[in-house]
């Protein structure tokens, strides 16, 4: 079976974000998978384990993607694509220049994050899978690949929906769906070794203008003051309460 892997790359969750004339400062900040990304990858390991063939990871971004990519490989993906982007590349560019990347190549499965964790729009996975004409299901939280199909169990918001889906299709991954895998060593070792493979919009032929603009982008301001309150659960509860009296003069 050969699958493909929509990954993208974003900040540590536990990162501090900071905005400097204008754009998000990542000079100094660790970058990583993007975890929901991370069980796409994952998945698709899985999915070669039990059938077999190959799995190929892609993504858009400059050189500090690769060390997203050779993470992946080093989790065990085979082949892995980098494409330098526009500037100013939208959802919708990168969309375009990842499906016509794809196109004509005969994958049977395409594996992506729900969502990303930085701007959370999630569409440019289901995009690709429009752009290739091909069916997708969204939040998956368990995914079974036999006979040409697949089925799925998703997350439709707070309940389980199953839907099964012919294959090729693009699949969109949800929080609970795997346990991602640790690289190993020699994993690590074998990564350094891959070529990763760079194209440029060039390249690919593609020719195409964002649809979005950022006007402006600044720092979010924090109004909310928390406050951790000790002792007891009665004491912690005496104190509540007289904080809502003195404090906030709710009761």
């Amino acid at each position: 079976m050969e699958i493909l892997v929509l990954l993208k790359q974003t900040f540590d969750t536990e990162a501090k974000v900071t905005v400097k004339d204008g754009r998000v400062v990542d000079d100094d900040v660790t970058l990583v998978i993007n975890p929901y990304d991370e069980y796409a990858v994952e998945e698709a390991l899985k999915i070669r384990e039990a059938h077999g063939g190959t799995v190929t990871v892609i993504s858009v971004g400059g050189d500090r993607v690769d060390e997203a990519l050779r993470r992946a490989l080093a989790m065990g993906a085979d082949e892995a694509v980098a494409i330098t982007p526009p500037e100013n590349a939208d959802e919708f560019v990168v969309a375009n220049l990842l499906a016509a990347w794809a196109k004509g190549k005969s994958f049977d499965l395409l594996l992506a994050g729900n969502v990303s964790v930085d701007t959370g729009a999630g569409q440019t996975a289901l995009r690709v899978a429009e752009l290739l004409g091909m069916p997708h299901v969204a939040a998956a939280l368990k995914l079974e690949v036999a006979g040409g199909t697949a089925t799925v169990h998703r997350d439709a918001e707070g309940d389980t929906e199953v839907v099964t889906v012919s294959l090729p299709a693009l699949i969109t991954a949800q929080q609970g769906l795997n346990e991602p895998r640790y690289p190993s060593v020699p994993g690590i070792m074998k990564a350094k070794r891959k070529q990763i493979a760079r194209l440029t919009a060039a390249d690919l032929g593609v020719d195409v203008a964002p649809k979005t603009a950022i006007t402006s982008v600044y720092q979010a301001t924090q109004n909310r003051r928390n406050r951790m309150l000790g002792g007891t659960a009665e004491e912690q509860a005496r104190e509540l309460v007289n904080l809502l009296r003195s404090e906030a003069k709710v009761v």
